[in-house]
């Protein structure tokens, strides 16, 4: 038997369906930078405006926190989040929606959740009268950027008056076909923080290494030496990763530099090993630099926690998904060793991070996320639209109780 309210949801995201194609479009061709969502936030708010939907501008910068109420706004809350900032890649797509921006683009697919939660806003307006509670919808700045926008939105009380009980967050994935989503319960992205190493030696002739201390051959030696951190000291039962991929040595072929800086990234899904971990690499990096005459400062920026999906929550979103898209369009999800600001809301208040299939079955090769050959399927726009709306409305007590009658 159909559920009413699913059907007019879906009717309500084929009707939209052409504007939100256009407002990502719009997007897409328009994008900026980590702080810099100037116009995006413009963009954002003359949209809302045009739907009479309230909001707060300026929340944790260029932040934007909408709210839609329906009967009894006070009973409950749900907060739907979508972030906003772009990449400084330079798009290589050959399409009428291609960045105006040079050397930035949207290679991750925030105009795809913009899109969809502008969407998801105008079906919840138009059913205002139909739930209880109230729709929190947060237009997050800074994704991308460390310390992460979630963060200073958080700062800024975005999870405050009330505390909504539940937050969703929706994620591109390139993978997954168009009209299918997935979900992981529990621990489903790392958490990351930024290794940064400068290895000091004594320049000078390459022709008279003994005259030197080579900050060069140093280096080599402390790369190959942390990766113990992961193959002999990390748990098996925690995934781990360490990468280094910025290595500066500004030497010449004849010349040893006195200097060297390695940029790296250390990722995994526990604070304790993550603790622990930071003192081994800090302890090997420094301890073999000094063996060999040299000289290392460790700096460790930490970033985003890992982030967890609230098990209750998350097998709830997913029996309302099958509801509503079939259960043959909702897929089971492995763990990431990719990042999200939105870990940050995971560890304040019950969250569910799900993923949006944007694959189009048709075309020769995956457009991964960060190349700048990424696009997506558009008929994801209804899908991700139309979900958002039905998981915050089935989370409202009145839908829950029409559904369980």
């Amino acid at each position: 038997m159909s559920n009413p309210l699913i059907e007019k949801i879906k009717a309500l995201s084929t009707q939209f369906a052409p504007e939100i194609i256009l407002i990502r479009r719009h997007l897409h061709s328009h994008p900026e930078l980590s702080e810099l969502e100037f116009k995006t936030a413009d963009f954002i708010c003359e949209t809302l405006d045009s739907s009479g939907i309230t909001y707060t501008r300026n929340v944790g910068g260029n932040g934007i926190v909408a709210k839609i109420e329906g009967q009894n706004p006070s009973k409950s809350t749900i907060a739907l989040r979508a972030d906003m900032d772009a990449l400084p890649i330079n798009e290589l797509n050959d399409c009428e929606y291609k960045s105006m921006n040079t050397g930035v683009m949207h290679a991750c697919g925030h105009d795809v959740h913009i899109a969809s939660l502008l969407g998801a806003s105008k079906i919840l307006n138009a059913l205002r009268n139909e739930f209880e509670g109230t729709i929190r919808l947060i237009f997050q700045p800074s994704e991308e950027k460390f310390p992460g926008g979630a963060l200073v939105m958080i700062n800024d009380g975005v999870l405050e008056n009330p505390v909504p009980e539940l937050i969703y967050g929706q994620h591109v994935l390139p993978t997954l076909e168009a009209g299918k989503v997935g979900f992981k319960p529990g621990r489903y992205m790392a958490s990351t923080d930024e290794i940064y190493l400068t290895v000091k030696g004594k320049g000078g002739h390459a022709a008279t290494p003994e005259l030197n201390i080579d900050a060069v051959l140093i280096t080599s030696h402390i790369i190959v030496a942390l990766q113990q951190v992961v193959s002999r000291v990390a748990s098996p039962g925690i995934p781990t990763v360490l990468s280094f991929g910025r290595v500066i040595a500004d030497g010449r072929t004849n010349i040893i530099p006195s200097e060297v800086k390695i940029d790296g990234t250390f990722r995994t899904f526990d604070e304790t090993w993550r603790a622990k971990a930071h003192e081994k690499i800090t302890t090997l990096a420094k301890g073999i630099a000094e063996s060999m005459g040299g000289t290392c400062e460790v700096f460790i920026a930490k970033g985003y926690p890992f982030l967890v999906n609230d098990d209750l929550a998350t097998a709830e979103a997913k029996t309302l998904a099958k509801e509503y898209l079939g259960e043959e369009n909702v897929v089971d999800l492995d763990q990431r060793m990719t990042a999200e600001d939105f870990a940050y809301y995971s560890h304040i208040i019950p969250a569910c991070f799900y993923r949006l299939g944007v694959k189009n079955p048709e075309w020769p090769n995956i457009r991964n996320l960060h190349t700048p050959e990424f696009d997506v399927d558009e008929h994801s726009l209804e899908t991700g639209m139309g979900l958002m709306a039905w998981l915050a409305v089935a989370n409202s007590c009145s839908a829950i109780e029409t559904r369980n009658e």
